[in-house]
């Protein structure tokens, strides 16, 4: 909540007792990350607040009726809540201060305590210092935002707190959780950025992409965690996904970190010319720790494949053909190589697919090297291997509807799940809606998905409780259901349920930015038919637009036509 131009949490504890009881608040010196060390704590004169290591402020709603302090020596304040207390102050040299304040029950009277921390410390929120720091209202920093509009209550929530997610964790760099995940990845930095831009938050995500080259060595490594291949092959597509999406030219700035992040790639090849299975490959890295120990990553290769034919369209535009030209056949050579080393390990698996590696049979680490389909695209929407995959992953890597990495995570993943379901939506797949629905289901009361989820008790059981790429994959899939770029197309409702049909109500959502400019799409349905409309505003030429809506034939639309209609099929 903001008040006063700061942000303030505000925690609302509502208490009822049988009997006469006491509810009691405490301090303690922890937080998820482990040891927070309090110091010192102080109550103030009138017994509504705290003041926390002379800087943090927590204040109550009422007085206090009773309060206790304790130290480390003396145990947690718990052994002494009913034990008098004259002191309104504690002091601790270890750092382990805990403290308590009490309000009184009446029997049968429910009590309401409301609990505000702002999120600054004391001396920085006093409006008459000079650091005094203007935090943005939600309007503001969501401007420009593409918006839905559905019937469906609960996937418009998780809409939009997906997006309020992604801001809270995107300051300066973008980090993919609160606590224990609040670290840079390119990994996470891709999909979250690719989320934020495809959903209009383009001036946020150009803050963090300008930071990119910060991390990369002279070597040309974007580096965020040693031994990951994967990371130039992102950083190189995001940042041509940010000139594409955003309609502007290669910032000058970036361009020396595209062209030695593009070199960095070439050089780490392996040869051609080995007798092994991964010969033109990467080398073995950890990659995406989800996948397994150390290996010749598929994954690896096809980010690279992307990082090296965006870095020449990009150095293309620029008018450096022999660059451009270079960094294309790189790609392809790689490509070639990978269709050589699936060849050559084909009797190998027992199911048709992409494993993990050329050394791994069809497991769960086949998740990974979907990404040829989504979001990278390199591959048709109908490629066989690919749709194979994700079949093997939902017949064998799937609990109750999500699919379930035993490969660190230990639990259903749902950013994972819905890689699936953007490889099935490509395809025409009906199933992409039944894996959002299990994702939805599987979200907490704030709207919010873990890294994992344990199948049983269905809490977290892997990173934060508010996993930011999670969050990142529900915007896109919400995109992707009404507006997604299939080469030089424009596929148009092609996840709409038709559930969602059977009101009046229209189904809206943009303005998105796209390929070839923004676009805001509308569904309108009655007893009869349905109407798709939408609203471009076209950079150059006007895309091949294909309506997709699900249950109908696939509808090339002709040039400047702004909308369609489709009939009901009559019921007897």
């Amino acid at each position: 909540q903001m008040q006063n131009n700061g942000a303030i949490c505000r925690q609302q504890l509502v208490a009822t007792a049988h009997c006469r009881a006491w509810l009691v608040i405490t301090l303690r010196p922890y937080n998820p990350e482990g040891v927070s060390f309090i110091r010192d704590v102080a109550l103030d004169a009138d017994q509504r607040g705290w003041k926390i290591n002379g800087r943090q402020c927590v204040d109550f709603s009422a007085p206090a009726e009773r309060h206790q302090f304790s130290y480390y020596r003396h145990g947690d304040v718990r052994l002494r809540l009913l034990a008098p207390c004259d002191e309104d102050s504690v002091k601790c040299n270890v750092g382990m201060a805990t403290a308590a304040v009490m309000f009184e029950l009446h029997p049968g009277q429910p009590r309401e305590i409301v609990v505000s921390i702002p999120l600054a410390d004391d001396e920085i929120k006093k409006p008459s210092t000079s650091s005094h720091r203007k935090y943005p209202a939600w309007t503001e920093a969501l401007e420009g935002h593409a918006k839905l509009s559905v019937p469906d209550e609960h996937f418009q929530f998780l809409y939009d707190a997906a997006l309020r997610t992604l801001v809270l964790h995107s300051p300066e760099d973008v980090y993919a959780g609160p606590y224990t995940y609040k670290r840079f990845w390119f990994r996470d930095a891709a999909f979250i950025l690719h989320a934020m831009l495809c959903a209009g938050l383009t001036a946020r995500a150009e803050r963090v992409l300008d930071r990119f080259a910060t991390r990369q060595t002279r070597g040309g490594y974007f580096l965020s965690q040693e031994g990951e291949w994967d990371s130039n092959g992102e950083a190189l597509w995001i940042m041509r996904r940010f000139c594409e999406l955003s309609g502007r030219k290669l910032k000058p700035e970036w361009i020396k970190p595209i062209r030695n992040g593009a070199h960095w790639i070439i050089r780490k090849r392996l040869s051609d010319n080995l007798d092994v299975a991964h010969a033109g490959l990467l080398p073995a890295g950890f990659s995406a720790e989800h996948l397994g120990p150390n290996d010749y990553y598929y994954w690896d290769d096809f980010w690279s494949i992307a990082g090296l034919q965006s870095a020449a369209k990009l150095i293309d535009e620029l008018g450096d053909q022999i660059s451009a030209a270079q960094f294309r056949k790189s790609a392809d050579d790689l490509a070639a190589a990978i269709e050589r080393s699936l060849q050559a390990t084909a009797t190998r698996r027992d199911r048709a697919g992409i494993p993990a590696s050329p050394y791994r049979r069809m497991d769960g680490g086949a998740i990974g090297s979907i990404t040829a389909g989504y979001p990278l695209q390199l591959w048709a929407p109908h490629d066989r291997r690919l749709l194979e995959t994700a079949n093997f992953l939902i017949d064998e890597c799937f609990v109750d509807g999500g699919f379930f990495q035993d490969m660190i995570h230990s639990g259903i993943n749902l950013y994972l799940t819905l890689h699936v379901a953007q490889v099935l939506l490509r395809a025409g797949d009906p199933r992409a809606l039944d894996l959002m629905k299990t994702v939805a289901a599987l979200a907490s009361p704030t709207g919010q998905w873990p890294e994992a989820i344990h199948p049983r008790t269905l809490g977290g059981c892997m990173g934060d409780g508010q996993h930011v790429w999670a969050a990142a994959e529900w915007v896109m899939m919400i995109r992707n259901c009404f507006v997604r770029e299939e080469g030089d197309k424009l596929i148009l409702v092609s996840g709409i349920p038709a559930h969602w049909l059977d009101t009046p109500k229209p189904i809206t959502f943009g303005a998105a930015p796209t390929s070839f400019g923004n676009i805001s799409v509308s569904v309108v349905s009655n007893a009869k038919n349905i109407q798709v409309h939408w609203e471009p505003e076209w950079r150059s030429h006007e895309p091949v637009i294909e309506i997709q809506l699900p249950g109908f034939e696939t509808i090339v639309v002709p040039q400047g036509q702004r909308s369609i209609t489709l009939s009901r099929p009559c019921v007897s």
